[in-house]
């Protein structure tokens, strides 16, 4: 996701850098995972995951970048080092991790204009946090940019209650899926309605019409017990996930547990995550992986949109297996949360101690409202503004989309849609909320809803109601997970208990008083991302675009 709003009005005119070496990219089942403690450095490379070459934004020269795995308990510490250098993209950076609560640590949730600064070129930020009691599939990716710094970050719980159910749980059986596109995202946010070249699994696909480029290959032995790890990285669409001739166990939603539920097919939105448990109890051979995104035209033909489920002893062909039609998929109803499953408060509709409602729209232009408001990103972070004495609504900024929670109550929000662009991914930063309303269904659940950090709000004319409590101090990003959305102002900021934040907060590290310094010295050229040059290109790509930046001041 990203918020390039803030820095549109200080880039000029750039010049893309040359970037004449290459990188690779491999399934992530072949690469070593890094620990709690280590280093993301954030650079520039060519790469060809579905056989074209464009420059991308990498995690220390990777797409996806490296899994991260910790055990339940232990602490993070991890420098983001900021060594971009193509122009053509954003040159500087931040890094959030999707899923973490940040409970006292809200300086290191990575969120752009809303906890912190942007990462300058040349600079790092080292970000310590700790996630307490939580254990499950969580991710990373930059506020900046559907270019490729995207990554699985996974904390896995030593006594792990479904532990009987699986005999593999390590980076071979992480399954990361995103959307991918030949245009920069720099470009591409200018036209309304993107449509991604290729589906990649673990980092590999195929676009339409392109070659037949290596695909991943996820190897299983016959008769054992799996436990995938998919997260959805997607800008975009979300992908109908299934492989062929197995059912799948789905165990957990978003880093939370859920009683089994088997299925022979499940929908993921962007940034949502499930663990399922599949046994490998077919013949020996192999079998197509399927990821097909809700866009125009989507298929397998040729292997896009696909990669391989290969047991042990298959010849290292493509499989033959053919497509079914889904008879159990998967239904967000279906699922309930294990553990402490019912939604807090009174369970009846409109009870809770806050109760709020969102309406979204969009206009003639594509942009999006929020309770007729626009997100524009401010160039003061919302952290920095309540730590430097704003409290009220009314004097934070921007203006009529920061909404003041009271400390410990109980919330419930509806949002409903009344435009057109759904499904609409929604997140919140700091929490897991109970889904006691899912969009598409008039029936509510307070006794054991699906517990998790993203919900689908349907399309056009549906609704979703979440419920969540109000125990962590900070301001809160809750926005639409589509990055092109996010840009033309689909969020809002949730700031609990502003007056409370500083005393329930850890003392920010002195790196994080100067990310603002830093980035607010930078001259237009040095931020990179923006310029009608980039505008001209979208120009040439599509006719439905969003309207011309506004004139770029020279450089200084």
């Amino acid at each position: 996701m990203f918020t390039p709003i803030l820095i549109a009005s200080f880039i000029s005119s750039i010049n893309a850098a040359a970037i004449i070496s290459r990188s690779q990219s491999y399934p992530l089942s072949q690469r070593s995972a890094l620990g709690p403690q280590t280093t993301l450095t954030i650079g520039n490379n060519v790469i060809a995951p579905d056989g074209y070459s464009r420059s991308a934004t990498l995690v220390n020269g990777e797409f996806p970048g490296p899994l991260i795995s910790a055990q339940k308990g232990d602490n993070f510490s991890i420098l983001v080092a900021n060594d971009l250098t193509d122009t053509s993209m954003y040159t500087v950076t931040s890094v959030h991790w999707h899923g973490i609560y940040q409970n006292g640590t809200s300086y290191a949730d990575g969120t752009s204009t809303v906890t912190q600064c942007p990462i300058a070129q040349n600079q790092s930020y080292l970000q310590s946090f700790s996630a307490q009691n939580q254990a499950g599939t969580y991710w990373y990716h930059s506020h900046y940019s559907c270019d490729g710094l995207r990554g699985a970050l996974v904390i896995y719980d030593p006594d792990d209650p479904y532990a009987s159910m699986y005999d593999v749980d390590d980076e071979s059986t992480v399954i990361t899926l995103s959307d991918w596109y030949h245009a920069e995202a720099t470009v591409l946010r200018y036209i309304i309605g993107n449509v991604a070249d290729s589906t990649l699994i673990n980092g590999l696909g195929r676009y339409a019409g392109g070659p037949a480029s290596d695909l991943a290959v996820i190897n299983v032995e016959q008769g054992k017990r799996y436990r995938m790890r998919l997260v959805s990285m997607s800008c975009d669409p979300n992908f109908l996930f299934s492989i062929d001739g197995h059912n799948m166990t789905v165990i957990e939603a978003d880093g939370q547990l859920t009683d089994p539920l088997e299925v022979d097919q499940l929908q993921i939105f962007a940034g949502q995550r499930y663990s399922v448990v599949l046994v490998a109890d077919q013949p020996t051979d192999n079998y197509w992986i399927r990821s097909l995104p809700d866009t125009a035209n989507a298929s397998f033909v040729g292997g896009t949109n696909s990669a391989i489920l290969r047991y042990q002893g298959a010849p290292q062909v493509e499989p033959t297996t053919v497509n079914t039609t889904s008879t159990n998929p998967l239904v967000e109803t279906n699922l309930h949360a294990l553990i402490n499953p019912s939604a807090p408060g009174v369970p009846e509709y409109g009870a809770a101690d806050i109760n709020l409602n969102l309406a979204v729209s969009i206009d003639d232009n594509g942009i999006f409202y929020v309770n007729n408001v626009s997100f524009a990103a401010p160039t003061v972070p919302v952290l920095l503004q309540i730590l430097s004495g704003a409290q009220d609504a009314s004097d934070l900024m921007p203006n009529g989309s920061v909404i003041i929670l009271e400390a410990n109550k109980v919330v419930e929000l509806t949002l409903s849609t009344t435009g057109v662009g759904g499904p609409h991914p929604i997140h919140m930063h700091g929490h897991s909320f109970s889904v006691v309303q899912s969009a598409g269904n008039s029936s509510f659940n307070y006794a054991n809803p699906v517990r998790r950090d993203v919900v689908s709000a349907g399309s056009l004319g549906q609704q979703m109601v979440i419920r969540w409590v109000t125990d962590n101090s900070g301001p809160w990003f809750l926005h639409c997970h589509i990055d092109w959305h996010l840009d033309v102002g689909f969020a809002v900021v949730m700031a609990e208990s502003p007056s409370e934040t500083r005393a329930n907060m850890q003392t920010a590290p002195d790196a994080w008083d100067q990310l603002c310094p830093t980035f607010n010295a930078l001259s237009p050229t040095q931020l990179g991302g923006t310029s009608m040059d980039l505008y001209e290109a979208a120009t040439n790509m599509s006719d439905s675009l969003y309207p011309p930046p506004a004139p770029l001041p020279s450089s200084t």
